[in-house]
């Protein structure tokens, strides 16, 4: 009997995005585009297995065999920090992590301590570590540009997208840090026992994405 392969996935653009490639590779996804409260669902053969988490949950779920494969944020992999390998930049979801603050405010500028409002708190702290700068981390789970705004804090650490929201909240972009997209990543035993279907597969995936920047 072979192997269920089993895909961790964050509903909504993620999901999506993911089943378009996945039907590409010839897996029927039908039943996964349909609206539903469910969060286990299988594909029509039976032979892959799909849970929806959250996107922070995605690698935790991998890490610990409970799926074998997942799609996730560059973003939320090097906040999670899991053991375990990312293989495919799939190109999408693509966005950057960045410092934000109003444009008058100087990184560069000597001082005892920065604060820093960011739900990457993992990710702040090395970066600011890496600089060898104090940093007075806040975690904030939603408008984190309200920090700098009310005073909470010096600057942000978000995602940006379009630059939009913060054009409207008069703030911008002090520093990129990194470029960031959707990566598939896979958990480390699942790609030596379930080798004869994941290897296929991911060499499929590959080449989709190989051929869409082409």
């Amino acid at each position: 009997m072979q192997d269920v392969i089993t895909f961790a996935l964050a509903k909504g653009r993620l999901a999506e995005k993911s089943v378009d490639i996945l039907e590409q590779c010839g897996i029927d996804c039908r039943r996964i585009l349909e609206p539903s409260r469910k969060l286990v669902m299988s594909d029509a053969s039976g032979k892959f297995k799909f849970i929806f988490v959250k996107p922070s949950d995605v690698p935790i779920y991998v890490e610990h065999g409970v799926a074998d494969v997942g799609v996730v944020g560059k973003d939320t992999l090097m906040e999670e920090d899991r053991d375990v390998y990312e293989l495919i930049d799939l190109g999408f979801a693509k966005c950057r992590l960045c410092l934000a603050g109003y444009k008058d405010f100087d990184l560069s500028k000597p001082r005892n301590i920065i604060k820093v409002a960011t739900k990457y708190v993992g990710i702040a702290k090395d970066y600011f570590d890496g600089k060898g700068q104090n940093a007075e981390i806040i975690p904030l789970h939603g408008s984190i540009e309200l920090g700098p705004i009310v005073g909470l804090s010096d600057i942000i650490l978000d995602i940006v997208e379009s630059g939009k929201t913060l054009q409207e909240n008069n703030l911008c972009v002090l520093e990129e840090i990194v470029n960031c997209s959707a990566r598939l990543i896979i958990n480390k035993v699942s790609l030596k026992t379930k080798a004869d279907v994941i290897k296929p597969l991911v060499k499929s995936i590959d080449e989709i994405i190989k051929n869409k920047e082409n």
